[in-house]
């Protein structure tokens, strides 16, 4: 299958070789050590240096130096495997739980060390969108699953390769979500590197997470890696009808005195699809106007508890999703900054045919063109009523529950289809 093409040098994020290098301070670093020694109990060094994600030659090792001179924690032997400092066991003394308890209370957070701001902003410019360049064929094979006309499909790659913004309408049943979703994953399915988390001001940003990010393997004999970094595929987030104006901001947890990133810091380098876009809990045009900033300047702020505002860089290809009007939900203003509005309409007959042919395929069901064409002429029609790329498969499905519960082979009879049909549609 053909990728997409990469149009600029790779960024590797180097493994620190001194607590200077990580961008942390030694003190950040021994209350991240010494809480999760609070939290697990005997660790050897390596163990804890694959907790935090940081070397152990000429970094834990000078944090672990510092919690010993200061009586903090103490060896309780080795852990096998050599006599090594790394190996040694180590545990948490009774003045280091003092200590623990007290950076609990400042911050729960016991995890991977941080990058600093700057280093992720820094990385997120290395790793654009813009280095993926899509061309016809690449599209044609990401989407090869879908069955789009070709107006459609020549309005997608030239947007693609924007990695800018896109606004899909058009009818429900269409397939807007499905194209999203088959270009973010297939078309931005190249890899990047993302930090498990960020720091600012002593304050830790959560953003790497197993449900909207997936971990890939590294590129063979890549050596030297800061492990604080996750190499992933680009994020392809999704929202919909939970998206609020306070989820577009840090979200503070009170209970664990750190954050979580919103859902278009974790997208950086990715898409952020907002699906049904205008049935959101909040007014639209408020939702739009918090996005002016970030789809003209390429920069989004942040606000912490603080009350202090962060920049961080918006590398986001945002997608508006909506079955309603444009002209209903935004001015044009708005759709001036848009970059790309593509219009995914209802499907030709023979469009339909060829998804209805494929979806017999795909459930077992024997395909007749004359099944069809009853099919067609009587619930569609004679009554005037447009197809939508989503009615074969649901027809269909009804057709085999149908099947099933009369005991009978699912074919394309017009009893079957008639019973299916009567069953899904409904006169509003």
């Amino acid at each position: 299958m053909a990728q997409p093409q990469i149009v600029s040098e790779e960024f590797i994020p180097k493994m620190p070789r001194s607590i200077e290098e990580t961008g942390l301070s030694l003190a950040f670093l021994s209350d991240l050590a010494i809480k999760v020694m609070y939290f697990e109990g005997f660790l050897t060094g390596v163990e804890l240096s694959e907790r935090l994600k940081i070397p152990f030659s000429g970094v834990l090792d000078q944090v672990i130096e510092f919690l010993k001179r200061e009586k903090l924690v103490e060896v309780k032997g080795t852990g096998g495997g050599g006599f090594s400092q790394a190996t040694y066991q180590y545990a948490i003394a009774e003045k280091g739980r003092a200590m623990a308890r007290e950076a609990l209370e400042r911050s729960n957070y016991a995890d991977a060390a941080p990058v600093p701001l700057e280093s992720y902003t820094d990385a997120i410019h290395a790793q654009p969108l813009g280095r993926v360049v899509v061309h016809q064929r690449t599209m044609r094979q990401a989407l090869s699953h879908l069955v789009i006309n070709e107006d459609t499909f020549g309005k997608l790659g030239p947007a693609v390769n924007s990695g800018r913004s896109i606004f899909l309408f058009g009818p429900p049943g269409n397939g807007k979500t499905a194209i999203a979703e088959g270009v973010g994953k297939m078309v931005l399915g190249n890899a990047l590197y993302l930090p498990y988390a960020v720091e600012v001001d002593g304050q830790v940003i959560k953003i790497y997470d197993s449900v909207n990010h997936v971990a890939v393997e590294e590129p063979a004999g890549r050596r030297g890696v800061d492990s604080r970094w996750v190499y992933s595929q680009r994020p392809v987030i999704i929202t919909g009808g939970e998206l609020t104006l306070e989820t577009l901001d840090l979200v503070y947890d009170e209970t664990n005195k750190y954050y979580e990133a919103p859902f278009q810091m974790k997208a950086n380098g990715g898409m952020l699809l907002i699906d049904d876009f205008g049935r959101q809990q909040v007014r639209p045009r408020a939702l739009l106007n918090r996005w002016i900033v970030p789809l003209e300047k390429r920069v989004d702020f942040l606000t912490l508890h603080t009350g202090r505002k962060i920049e961080i860089p918006f590398d986001v290809m945002v997608v508006f999703s909506t079955n309603l009007e444009p002209r209903d939900l935004v001015d044009e203003a708005f759709l001036r900054r848009i970059r790309h509005k593509i219009e995914v309409g209802n499907p030709s007959f023979e469009e339909f045919r060829e998804i209805f042919r494929r979806i017999c395929e795909l459930r077992g069901v024997p395909y007749s063109e004359e099944g069809l064409r009853y099919l067609l002429q009587e619930h569609y029609i004679k009554v005037d009523r447009s197809p939508r790329s989503c009615h074969p498969r649901d027809l269909v499905d009804q057709l085999l529950d149908i099947s099933r519960y009369l005991n009978v082979q699912p074919v394309l009879s017009q009893d079957l289809l008639d019973r299916a049909c009567a069953a899904y549609f409904v006169e509003l």
